[in-house]
């Protein structure tokens, strides 16, 4: 990808359709602050925004009454802009993802770039190769530290290395793999700090300038990812490797210890392992002892999240979710200051720090709750000064939100199965159009606090139930099982079991629920009626996964096609948890969402399963989105999907 291409500004097109409703636009709005990052002497703060549809912008404000400064732009056909961090008080380094190839092999790139506070003097720091090149430049690098070589403006990145064809020269580069390099993004001039590997996954530095810990993972057969990442470290004043732990791919959490981040200052890695069964979190010495610390463990469900600060990403905390997610401190001052900033914001108590200038006097936050999807501030320590930088969804500041109740219900089993419950606002929670929404993942759960998805749904007065389901990650290795795919029955049946919740509480009215779901929650959508074909009276998937075996083979030409198989296994659950094939069994009306330009799933999943039904005489509808990956990334394409599926669920209701 050229320079030409990276900075295209070509904006979306999409052909006249009719008007989707207000809450539709509103809700539908992609999120106004995509990234935010304080520079390193907290005068300046960069936002990556969307801007019109598809497009996004990295704007620059000053905290001097200044209007923004845009910096830098991405087509999102097909470069996304993701995100820009500082790398000195005058420059930006960003990131851009996206997509090349067609829905038949899509293949995902990275480009790093750098640019100036003022949106001059733009770089492209990817060495994007040349006709010599064996190969494409898929990976274009990724950002471990902002300090390198002890100066501004220079940063370290992991770089993946692709060698050159050598016939006529004696300059190809040769080298293959995973290395580190240090860069100045002035002047663009480099050196190798780790020599590329072929095998190395991961480098993990110090936040200072030094790589301490190296990740490899070996192959399986023909050249397929192996299941197992060994990690290896090396002591501060030494620059031989170490052995430092091995971790094995397997369910939600893994197996064994897998670092995270370095403290310089102690000299240990922090990192999560497994504790009676569930995941904790621990730290290591790297002194050559290894000693060994577990720091914080829960017996009912995972430890999930490290909490880092700063330009260094220093290690502060960790935190876990039971109803709500909570959190131990281990920075005295922050643990306290979280304690204040909640009273001095008492709407919006979830506090989340996300930046901070260099010497963290002044801390860039977000707070928010369940029915506020929240607000950027900044914080002066200096004097105790809190003022509001962005809204998080400004266009929903017209809207009352409904409140998010944390609920359990029983299994056919009697297993407890914690979920969340929406209800419209005002409403008083009885006879009720209803919604189940299961998760994506499967290894992934929900929380307590603002969906864009279930907010909507409940603004045009459906209740909203999002059950953890067994198969969902948080909760521990027993409870993920095998995984939602293989131990489908077990899965799909809590989330079936979700909806007979909602009616024998009344709160669902008779013949008025239905399902919603995006990826696996498409495929639990689909896959909940092939199971029981009289219990949801619509059926909306967006993105579904629908056959295993297909799911499978769109894996076949990647590295961790091995990883995949494995996952998805093998035996009669192919076949009977693939709804595309037991399209028959299905009874309600189905409508489908799925962009042409998905690479997590394929759009020929939907396709596939919208002849299977139209074989078999049943109700379908599949609308696609062109240009559009996974995550259907386009406000007026979200717009669309809301008010299509309320329309739809409303039809098949009878509302």
């Amino acid at each position: 990808m050229n320079r030409l291409a990276f900075v295209a500004m070509l904006l979306a097109t999409t052909p006249a359709l009719a008007e989707p409703t207000r809450e539709a636009k509103a809700f539908g709005a992609r999120e106004y602050v995509a990234d935010i990052s304080l520079s390193p002497d907290g005068k300046k703060i960069a936002i990556v925004r969307p801007l019109g549809n598809r497009m996004s912008i990295a704007t620059v404000a000053q905290f001097d009454g200044k209007q923004p400064q845009p910096v830098l732009k991405s087509s999102g056909e097909p470069e996304r802009l993701r995100w820009c961090q500082w790398a000195s008080t005058e420059r930006l380094v960003c990131s851009v993802y996206g997509l090349a190839g067609d829905s038949g092999f899509l293949l995902g790139f990275t480009r790093l770039a750098s640019v100036k506070d003022d949106g001059t003097g733009y770089k492209m720091i990817t060495d994007q190769g040349g006709v010599r090149t064996l190969g494409p430049v898929q990976f274009g690098g990724d950002l471990i530290d902002l300090t390198a070589d002890g100066k501004p403006g220079s940063v370290l990145m992991a770089l993946g290395f692709v060698p050159e064809e050598t016939v006529g020269t004696r300059l190809a580069n040769q080298k293959e793999g995973l290395g580190v390099v240090a860069v100045d993004i002035s002047s663009l001039s480099r050196r190798i700090v780790e020599q590329p590997k072929p095998r190395v996954v991961s480098y993990i530095s110090d936040g200072v300038g030094k790589v301490r810990v190296m990740g490899s993972r070996p192959e399986a057969v023909d050249r397929y990812s192996g299941d197992t990442v060994n990690y290896f470290y090396r002591r501060a004043d030494q620059k031989t490797w170490e052995r430092l732990s091995s971790f094995k791919v397997d369910g939600s959490s893994g197996a064994g210890f897998q670092p995270i981040a370095v403290d310089p200052a102690t000299n240990v890695v922090y990192g999560f392992d497994n504790a009676s069964g569930r995941r904790a979190l621990y730290r290591v010495s790297l002194d050559g002892n290894m000693t060994r610390e577990m720091l914080v463990a829960r017996p009912d469900v995972d430890v999930d999240e490290l909490i880092r600060i700063g330009r260094q990403q220093r290690v502060v905390g960790a935190s876990w979710v039971v109803e709500h997610r909570e959190a131990e401190y281990f920075d005295p001052e922050l643990k306290k200051l979280r304690v204040s900033l909640s009273r001095a914001i008492p709407k919006l108590p979830m506090i989340r720090f996300v930046d901070a200038s260099s010497d963290e006097k002044l801390l860039l936050l977000h707070a928010s709750s369940d029915n506020d999807p929240g607000r950027y501030f900044l914080y002066d320590k200096t004097n105790r000064h809190l003022e509001e930088v962005a809204a998080s969804r400004p266009e929903l500041s017209g809207f009352t939100l409904a409140t998010v109740k944390p609920v359990s219900y029983r299994a056919a089993d009697g297993t407890v199965i914690p979920a969340y419950l929406t209800l419209p606002p005002g409403s008083d929670g009885k006879n009720l159009p209803a919604i189940v929404l299961p998760h994506g993942g499967p290894a992934a759960r929900d929380e307590w606090g603002f969906d864009w998805l279930a907010q909507f749904f409940a603004a045009r007065g459906y209740a909203v139930l999002q059950p953890n389901f067994r198969g969902s990650a948080g909760y521990g290795q027993a409870w993920f099982e095998k995984n939602g795919f293989q131990s489908w029955r077990t899965a799909i049946g809590d989330v079936n079991d979700g909806g007979r919740w909602l009616q024998q509480q009344g709160i669902a009215a008779p013949g008025k629920l239905a399902i919603v779901g995006w990826s696996y929650g498409g495929y639990a959508a689909l896959q909940s009626a092939v199971l029981d074909g009289d219990l949801f009276k619509a059926i909306v998937a967006i993105a579904p996964v629908t056959d295993l075996d297909s799911l499978r083979e769109e894996s076949r030409r990647f590295v961790n096609f091995v990883l995949v198989d494995r996952f998805i296994g093998n035996g009669p659950h192919i076949r009977e948890g693939s709804p595309a094939r037991n399209a028959a069994a299905i009874k309600a009306p189905v409508l489908m969402f799925h962009g042409d330009r998905d690479a997590n799933v394929g759009i020929a999943e939907s396709r596939l399963m919208a002849t299977r039904l139209r074989d078999a005489g049943k109700k379908v509808e599949l609308v696609e989105f062109k240009g559009l990956d996974h995550q259907l990334d386009d406000s007026s394409a979200r717009a669309e999907m809301l008010d299509k599926a309320d329309k739809f669920l409303r039809a098949s209701l009878g509302l």
